[in-house]
């Protein structure tokens, strides 16, 4: 019987995630990888293989941007595993300008949030089932840059924005997933599931990859030490591992040291953060939300 215990990881194959992935491997951990490329996630597997040589690795293949992909995703991976232990929501997207999806949404929206919610959501039987376990998404202090926030409308907002005007946007998107950790936090309190979300800081890795000249940017952080993206990945893997945090929920944590940061105020309250909660589960049709109300 394999003892080893199960992560579900988006956005494993690049990035702070791929550093995550890798160090969660070391940590004897059996991984279920999300990704969009099948290649990407076959050279993880092999990078994986050599640095934790017979670490199961299995992947399902989605776009994240599409919620349908995202659910039949999650319905295979519910049937794969008979327990999930720590589900990490990583998978991110800063656009620069506005991308509609086939399915009607903001392509950033729709990866920064509606994703992690289906994921999430649809999983959330099979973790509870299998506490003590966690759900760790990644957040950021980029939310502080949103300017304001009504769920009945930033859901569905496919207005187009320039680059300079994506930051807000973008700091949006991240706003609601402090939002969804700490309603989800509060909707499953007492079933032994830790909801946890966190800043990775500013990270070199991937930075801005739509944008002119970024990778020769990367590169000149790089030289200077600034930006690493251990950092970040170093709290994603203490979330969903240490035992320190194992009975903490509705938590949002910075990078490197762990410190508790406080949700922004815009979005900050149990009322705001119900209300996008059930705008959300109203626009997606899916009433499976969890604390049955």
């Amino acid at each position: 019987m394999d003892t080893r215990p199960v992560i579900v990881m988006t956005g494993a194959t690049n990035g702070l995630g791929r550093l995550a992935a890798l160090d969660l491997a070391r940590t004897g951990a059996h991984l279920g990888i999300i990704a969009r490329s099948g290649s990407k996630a076959d050279a993880l597997r092999r990078e994986i293989e050599q640095v934790a040589p017979g670490t199961p690795v299995d992947v399902f293949l989605a776009d994240l941007s599409l919620l349908a992909d995202v659910r039949r995703s999650a319905e295979r991976i519910d049937a794969h595993y008979p327990r999930i232990d720590v589900l990490i929501n990583n998978a991110g997207l800063h656009a620069f300008s506005q991308r509609v999806t086939s399915e009607g949404f903001a392509e950033m929206t729709a990866v920064n949030y509606l994703a992690p919610w289906v994921l999430t959501n649809a999983l959330r039987d099979k973790l509870t089932a299998s506490a003590p376990a966690r759900i760790v998404t990644v957040a950021s202090r980029a939310s502080l840059r949103t300017r304001t926030i009504d769920p009945f409308e930033d859901l569905t907002d496919t207005a187009g924005f320039t680059r300079r005007g994506s930051g807000p946007l973008y700091g949006r998107t991240k706003l609601m997933d402090i939002m969804f950790t700490q309603e989800l936090g509060r909707r499953l309190e007492g079933t032994g599931v830790a909801v946890t979300c966190l800043c990775p800081g500013f990270n070199t890795t991937g930075l801005g990859r739509e944008l002119p000249l970024a990778r020769t940017l990367e590169k000149v952080l790089t030289r200077l030490n600034i930006g690493d993206p251990r950092h970040g990945a170093d709290i994603i893997v203490r979330l969903a591992t240490d035992p320190a945090f194992a009975h903490v929920t509705g938590g949002y944590f910075a990078a490197k040291t762990a410190r508790p940061l406080e949700c922004p105020e815009l979005g900050r309250g149990e009322a705001i953060q119900r209300a996008l909660w059930d705008a959300t589960a109203e626009l997606l049709h899916d009433t499976r939300r969890p604390g049955g109300t």
